[in-house]
């Protein structure tokens, strides 16, 4: 095993890259064309006078922007660069290196065409109010990267009133993974999910949507002691009691959790518990507190760059299982496992929405596709070099949501296998001739 300077010294490897690379490149996506151009005669077709004739289609027949346009397969993402990664509030233009990122993910592992788009608004209404003026040009819309409280309100508002589905990664995606995470994780050491008890570190965007995902799994919330910076959520919270009209969905916390009446921080928390899931900040729990945790104790420690407690830190203490959200080690819990097929899924059958369940099917279909490959206490999920699991994870979302009467188009299992399958092959080959023809410039070697 690597000494732990030398580990301390591969985590930060990427970083040191990333400034040279990114200068290179100049971002990391553009545009192509789609259609053939065998002279200049076929611009007749693409544009004037040709192209009338399939507006003049779509003024009459609105459904048909899905036949002859790119919005079938093309989403927005849309972010005002207010909760960055673990950098916080650092505005549009410093987020736009990472909704670039989101965009390169959603085409490789997807199939899915997807639009960086930093709003320079920090006012929930009028990123409600812009999000809702963009929905006739695109087949879905990814939210990244908001702040709550305001994120919860911006996602309730745009899934009740937009007619594409609407998605908040840090949210869904983040809680999504977890449950496929959990639901191996468990398999592995023998627990039940109905009867383990899990304390939730850090209440933000991504713990808040995790426990309404483990909720609606099945875990009895009573058996939950959520905490965040104030320390360990209960019904006696008077601050979140009195800021609940922003911090209704974390007052639910309170109200529904924490049966025993615990109090304290996070020491507290993780007494006695058998799994942790947390989304706080780098390097804030202890290994003596870990200590204490249950036998056979399992400890997502999400926060990125620098997880909550470093995974040779957790296993010294006697963690079983340590996953975390960085890909350098291993257990990544990633959004980028879910995310790209989910959406596939949700496009290839024009669903309305992305629901719960549709989140929750993806998540079982996740673990399943682990499960068949072998798992072990450091391989719980796939990995997303595993690109097969993305049109299975697809395929689940689709039908759950057909199922729930959700979509403008039904389709069988194996026609959505074979489609999802297409797109996301497609999407990786194009890259890979571009690379091999050096239309993406090999990076220098010293890079």
């Amino acid at each position: 095993m690597l000494e732990k300077d030398e580990l301390l010294a591969k985590a930060k490897e990427p970083a040191k890259r990333a400034i040279p690379l990114h200068t290179f490149y100049k971002g990391k996506v553009q545009l192509l064309p789609k259609c053939s151009i065998r002279n200049l005669s076929d611009f007749s077709i693409w544009y004037t006078p040709g192209v009338a004739e399939p507006c003049k289609a779509i003024s009459a027949n609105p459904a048909l922007v899905y036949e002859y346009t790119n919005k079938a397969n093309c989403i927005a993402i849309v972010s005002d660069g207010t909760r960055v990664l673990g950098l916080g509030d650092i505005g549009p233009e410093a987020g736009l290196p990472v909704m670039e990122g989101k965009a390169l993910l959603f085409k490789y592992l997807g199939g899915v065409d997807a639009v960086p788009l930093c709003l320079g608004t920090n006012d929930p209404e009028e990123l409600i109010r812009t999000a809702k003026l963009l929905e006739p040009s695109f087949g879905g819309m990814n939210l990244e990267d908001i702040a709550q409280p305001k994120c919860f309100r911006i996602l309730d508002n745009l899934r009740r009133n937009m007619t594409i589905p609407v998605w908040h990664d840090d949210q869904q995606g983040s809680a999504t993974v977890i449950l496929a995470g959990l639901l191996n994780a468990l398999h592995l050491v023998g627990k039940d999910l109905n009867s383990i008890r899990i304390a939730m570190i850090g209440m933000g965007a991504a713990n808040v949507a995790t426990y309404r995902l483990l909720k609606a799994a099945g875990i009895n919330p009573a058996k939950i002691v959520a905490c965040d910076r104030q320390g360990i959520l209960h019904k006696d919270r008077a601050d979140i009691e009195t800021g609940q009209k922003d911090y209704a969905d974390k007052w639910k916390v309170c109200q529904e959790t924490n049966a025993d009446g615990v109090k304290g921080g996070i020491p507290e928390a993780l007494n006695g518990c058998d799994a942790c899931i947390a989304f706080s900040g780098g390097d804030i729990i202890k290994p003596e507190w870990v200590s204490a945790m249950a036998k056979q104790a399992i400890v997502f420690a999400c926060a990125n760059p620098i997880p909550e407690i470093w995974p040779w830190e957790a296993k010294e203490a006697g963690v079983k299982i340590m996953a975390t959200g960085r890909s350098d080690f291993p257990n990544q819990v990633n959004n980028s496992l879910v995310f790209p097929g989910i959406f596939r899924g949700a496009l290839d059958i024009r669903a309305r929405t992305i629901t719960d369940d549709m989140a929750i099917a993806a998540a079982h279909e996740l673990a399943n596709y682990a499960r068949e490959r072998g798992i072990h206490e450091d391989s719980i999920l796939p990995t997303m070099d595993e690109w097969e699991v993305y049109p299975r994870v697809a395929v689940a979302t689709a039908l759950q949501a057909q199922e729930e009467g959700i979509t403008a188009l039904k389709k069988l299992r194996e026609q959505l296998h074979e489609e999802a399958t297409h797109m996301i092959t497609q999407a990786r080959n194009a890259t890979q001739l571009l690379m091999k023809e050096q239309i993406i410039p090999p990076p220098p070697a010293d890079l």
